[in-house]
């Protein structure tokens, strides 16, 4: 199996602290993963429960405008799966247009395209 679970949802937010407060404290989620992704941004996981897997990312709209400004016009969605490497070389045999591993310390995770050009990611978590 390449996918085994739908494991992230992006949400761009223009104000991550903002966003946070909003589903923590308006919503009741947890609060998942904190951590600073360079000077300026953090890399924001919220979810239902501690127990659920898939979270929603509270990435800045700005930070992405930056990288590329068409991703911002939906929702990104990240896949898991439990072996990156096996599911890189079958997405690949079956003709599947895929981007470069990227190994973060947060997991590693490379882009697949869908038949329509759509973006997704597929990360092994840690």
């Amino acid at each position: 199996m390449i996918v085994n679970k739908i494991s992230k949802v992006t949400v761009y937010v223009k104000n991550q602290e903002e966003a946070k407060d909003f589903w923590l404290n308006k919503v009741g989620f947890v609060l998942k993963l904190e951590q600073p992704m360079g000077p300026d941004f953090s890399w924001i996981e919220v979810g239902p429960s501690e127990d659920e897997f898939t979270s929603l990312v509270l990435y800045a709209r700005e930070a992405m405008e930056q990288q590329d400004p068409s991703k911002i016009a939906h929702p990104s969605i990240l896949f898991s799966t439990t072996d990156i490497e096996s599911a890189y070389e079958k997405l690949k045999q079956n003709g599947v247009e895929v981007g470069e591993m990227l190994r973060m310390p947060f997991g590693t995770m490379f882009s697949f395209k869908d038949q329509d050009g759509n973006d997704y990611l597929l990360r092994e978590d840690k």
